[in-house]
């Protein structure tokens, strides 16, 4: 028992982008379970990927989306982003982690926004849409799901891949809203992310390429 604090510590210290992020949605949650329900929509709007803010401010926004969970139910998360985006973060490494979840979160939104915007114009969606609430980290974890794909060792990578991509693509059949057509976009975002995967997948015959240990190779000499 005294080893699983230990254990944890270092899987938390493997993955030290997954946990920093989301000990800042602890407190951004915390945050606000403390605001009116008023304040916190008119809050949350200001720091929204909607079309209005996008036009106004799209940095700022695109920043500050992926900083905020709707709906403020933060342990549901916790668990997402240890079973997705701490392995992620352990496999790919930091810097290319991040890279796949920005590409996800930005170009995602980008194409959902841009499709909201084209019903807007064709009469579809009504023109209130332009300030309609659009938060959360989301995007970036169908991302990572996606391109955990090239990190499941064969033939189980196939069955990953039908998995998530049939998760996204039944909402997106049957709801058809911009955020399923977001999720549906970022999970394809993951899954062209597989230059960033080279080398942390396995083999083709399915089996994991041994990483050579100095000491081992060294002994492996003198025999």
């Amino acid at each position: 028992m005294r080893s699983v604090p230990r254990a944890v510590a270092g899987y938390v210290r493997s993955a030290p982008g997954t946990y920093v992020w989301l000990a800042v949605l602890f407190v951004t949650t915390v945050a606000l379970h403390h605001m009116s329900p008023r304040f916190e929509t008119e809050f949350l709007r200001q720091r929204s990927t909607n079309l209005h803010e996008l036009s106004e401010h799209p940095v700022r926004v695109l920043v500050a989306s992926a900083m905020w969970i709707a709906g403020g139910r933060w342990l549901p998360y916790a668990v997402l982003y240890t079973v997705f985006h701490a392995q992620a973060e352990r496999r790919l490494g930091t810097p290319r982690w991040l890279a796949v979840c920005a590409a996800a979160h930005v170009l995602a939104t980008l194409i959902s926004e841009g499709a909201l915007l084209w019903g807007i114009r064709r009469g579809v969606v009504p023109d209130s849409a332009v300030d309609t609430l659009d938060v959360g980290v989301s995007y970036a974890l169908a991302g990572v799901v996606g391109v955990l794909t090239w990190c499941v060792p064969r033939p189980w990578r196939y069955g990953y891949a039908a998995a998530a991509l049939g998760f996204f693509a039944v909402p997106l059949a049957t709801g058809r809203t911009f955020t399923d057509l977001g999720h549906f976009t970022a999970v394809l975002i993951g899954l062209a992310c597989r230059p960033l995967a080279a080398g942390t997948g396995t083999g083709a015959g399915g089996g994991a390429g041994r990483t050579r240990i100095p000491k081992e190779t060294r002994a492996a000499g003198r025999r």
